[in-house]
């Protein structure tokens, strides 16, 4: 059965099994109308001082356009929001560059934000590189009210890639798992936290969301049949599909790049192994043959591998084989403890949860030259999972008798807390860039 090291398993099932009316892998949370409070910590190496001009006519809208945007980019670990005098800027008013560029500034947001007589708001922008005295473009954007956040996390992701020149991930979502009193909800949220909706709700635990390629389907692991069954949600419209529920427990899907298949653990043959199956559904087809447990399967980006955890050494480890099944190889060698992995979007660095001293901390190790990194200095890290760009890595914490939602930048150096008023959240995962 399940092995337990200082009451710390390496499968989540397990942890469900044993502590479901004690302290679960879910802890209380927020209700849905209550907002996450951002929290940057932390200082990077190069920081890219940005100045964001308050929105012309953002004081009659809703939101504060220009805030958002601001606490974006902040929160990246990329820029520096300077600290200038309010005036107000719109995208169609040329700005004195010179005077913006000595209040410490390399480049400038302005915008405006007007009501349509539909009663949507018609959202614009321009970025000015204030070094260069050049115009970099900008967008408009005609959406609802309830749209008004989005279009500030598209304005951070325009200005991000123009001055990065990576992809931007603040109109992304993200997933996780709450629960309070004895109600379980997993919920979908803009990448910052905000506007969250709960996809289902339960008085079962729920574990591992994953979502798909595309964005549009969440994987998750539910206990409404008084065991761990595998489903599939459509975002869209809500309805779901039972993917598996096999003789045993049936756990830990992970979907392979192209969205036909996901890898999940199945104890259906006896002990804890990695299976594939169809994204429909259907007979799986076994791919580990240990006499360990096999868990957490995760694919490289290009589909060619799985990254797993497995206790065959005689404790949790990292290893990796063939999507195909074979050719198993051990990742991990420092520490006698090492569980969760995330593999980066281009595939160079793993992400991974060890025990250092009685301490769970977040890893990063670079897969070519097999050098890992301990990122933070707490003692409950959990769920890593990279973002879409692979440079901020969003995971579960806990300091002060709470836990919560934590991004890192991957040198550690710039952290952002996502704390709930009054609650806990736990299991985040990732979701995939929008098209926009």
């Amino acid at each position: 059965m399940f092995r337990f090291l200082n009451s710390r398993p390496f499968d989540r099932v397990a942890v469900c099994l044993r502590m479901l009316a004690v302290v679960g892998l879910m802890a209380a949370c927020m209700p849905a109308s209550a907002q996450l409070r951002i929290e940057v910590s932390g200082v990077g190496l190069t920081q890219l001082p940005i100045a964001i001009a308050p929105f012309r006519g953002q004081d009659a809208a809703p939101q504060k356009i220009a805030a958002i945007v601001q606490a974006d980019l902040e929160r990246s670990g990329q820029f520096r929001g300077t600290d200038l005098v309010a005036t107000e800027l719109d995208e169609v008013t040329r700005p004195e560059l010179t005077a913006w560029r000595q209040k410490g500034a390399d480049s400038l947001v302005a915008g405006s934000v007007t009501r349509l007589a539909d009663g949507r708001y018609d959202v614009r922008f321009r970025l000015w590189d204030l070094t260069r005295g050049q115009d970099l473009g900008g967008q408009s954007y005609a959406v609802t009210e309830g749209d008004l956040r989005q279009s500030a996390h598209r304005i951070a992701d325009f200005v991000y890639e123009k001055l990065t020149g990576d992809k931007g991930i603040f109109s992304t979502r993200i997933a996780y798992v709450t629960k309070v009193a004895q109600r379980y909800n997993l919920w979908i949220a803009d990448a910052d936290g905000e506007n969250a909706q709960s996809a289902l709700a339960s008085p079962e635990p729920i574990i591992s969301p994953a979502w798909s390629p595309m964005g549009g389907q969440l994987a998750y692991v539910s206990f409404e049949s008084r065991k761990p069954v595998v489903y599939v949600h459509e975002i869209a419209t809500g309805k779901r599909r039972l993917l598996a529920n096999f003789r045993g427990s049936n756990s830990a899907p992970a979907w392979s790049p192209d969205g036909r298949t996901l890898a999940v653990t199945l104890s259906r043959d006896g002990g804890s192994q990695l299976y594939l199956i169809d994204a429909q559904g259907g007979e799986p087809r076994r791919l580990s043959q240990s006499s360990s447990i096999d868990t957490e399967p995760m694919f490289s980006p290009d589909g060619k591998t799985i990254y797993f955890v497995s206790d065959r050494g005689g404790s949790p480890q990292i290893y990796r084989m063939a999507a195909t099944g074979g050719g198993v190889q051990r990742v991990t060698f420092t520490g006698s403890y090492n569980i969760s992995p995330s593999i980066s979007p281009d595939g160079k660095s793993l992400a991974y949860i060890s025990r250092v001293s009685g301490a769970f901390r977040l890893h990063v190790m670079d897969l070519a030259s097999g050098n890992a990194t301990a990122i933070t200095d707490t003692s409950f890290d959990e769920s890593p999972s990279f973002a879409p760009n692979g440079r901020l890595i969003i995971y579960a914490t806990s300091g002060q008798g709470r836990e919560r939602l934590t991004t890192t930048t991957l040198d550690g150096r710039v952290k952002t807390r996502l704390a709930g008023a009054s609650g806990e959240i736990r299991e985040p995962d990732w979701g995939p860039l929008q098209k926009q």
